[in-house]
């Protein structure tokens, strides 16, 4: 629990610094739009462009690996999709709330958490369900938050808004372009490559002070959403989507034990600062994806330990 507790604590730090920032008035009430805007439109990209540009074939070819962990993903995901648009909520919404469920943390806490407890042999497994969770997961849901914000009667109209809308979304550009370097099997020249660590180094701290900077001024705007929404949503996550992924892996794959353990343990991961992200970005329910945010990161030290200890490991 531990080694949990250290690779966490930064993640408080940084949220705790946007808080103080905002309560202090530091930084002011237009700030959280504005750093969130520098995420999407510049470091995330950035981020998901260098990723898949340096990745390579032989590392990310895990077909059972990426089955069983896409598999748990899409599941939650599409299960909290039917369950929120069936109960009265908008598409949009929907969709960000299926991200809630689904998308887990793996390069703030992933990549830290199994190098300490797998070693270098569980980062190309990491890899992939990053690849996995910012690009797949990512472009679905923001295929249908696109959708959902269109209000044109004729379905023609619909889809055209909506395929304009994604090609303009850098957050699916820059994965594009990365797998099309990676595919043509040319490097990076070495400034380019520094540039975009360098530009690409500020999406999770500036996504996490950012949330901060929410959450320090959410009661006053527009009040705490209830505990219980909360309760479900973590529960999926840090419970339903690490529970899918076993079900997966150990039966329906039969994955050898040290695979369907990373694939667990990524899967158990809380939920990543993408869908809050979003939430802002498209003016959506953002108290409820922070608070998710916030309480699964908590929650996760627990119920991660309590897997390990489960494990054996």
């Amino acid at each position: 629990m531990f080694t949990n507790i250290l690779i966490v604590l930064p993640i408080f730090a940084l949220i705790l610094t946007g808080w103080i920032a905002r309560k202090t008035g530091a930084l002011g009430p237009n700030a959280t739009r504005e750093v969130n805007r520098l995420v999407v439109y510049l470091a995330l990209p950035a981020v998901l462009f260098d990723i898949v540009a340096n990745a390579k074939l032989a590392d990310i070819w895990e077909p059972g690996f990426t089955l069983a962990f896409a598999g748990g993903c899409f599941i939650i995901f599409g299960a909290t999709l039917w369950w929120r648009v069936s109960s009265g909520h908008a598409l949009a919404d929907a969709a960000i709330d299926g991200l809630n469920t689904s998308y887990a943390n793996t390069g703030f806490v992933g990549f830290p958490l199994v190098l300490s407890l797998v070693g270098d042999k569980g980062m190309a497994p990491t890899l992939v369900a990053t690849l996995v969770t910012v690009c797949a997961l990512f472009a679905t849901a923001i295929t249908l938050i696109e959708a959902g914000l269109q209000t044109e009667t004729r379905r023609r109209d619909i889809v055209r808004k909506t395929l304009f809308s994604l090609a303009k979304n850098p957050l699916l550009i820059a994965p594009v372009l990365g797998a099309l370097v990676m595919l043509s099997g040319s490097h990076l020249p070495g400034p380019v490559h520094v540039f975009l660590k360098l530009l690409g180094g500020a999406a999770s701290p500036c996504a996490l002070i950012a949330l901060g900077l929410f959450l320090a001024g959410t009661t006053s705007r527009t009040g705490s959403p209830a505990a219980s929404t909360v309760g479900v949503f973590v529960l999926l996550k840090l419970i339903g989507q690490p529970l899918m992924t076993w079900l997966i892996a150990a039966f329906l794959l039969k994955l050898p034990s040290e695979t369907t353990h990373i694939a667990v343990l990524l899967a158990a991961l809380p939920t990543g600062t993408g869908s809050f992200m979003l939430a802002e970005f498209y003016d959506r329910e953002a108290a409820l994806t922070g608070r998710i945010v916030l309480v699964s990161t908590v929650l996760s030290i627990a119920t991660i330990s309590l897997y390990l200890a489960i494990a054996g490991t």
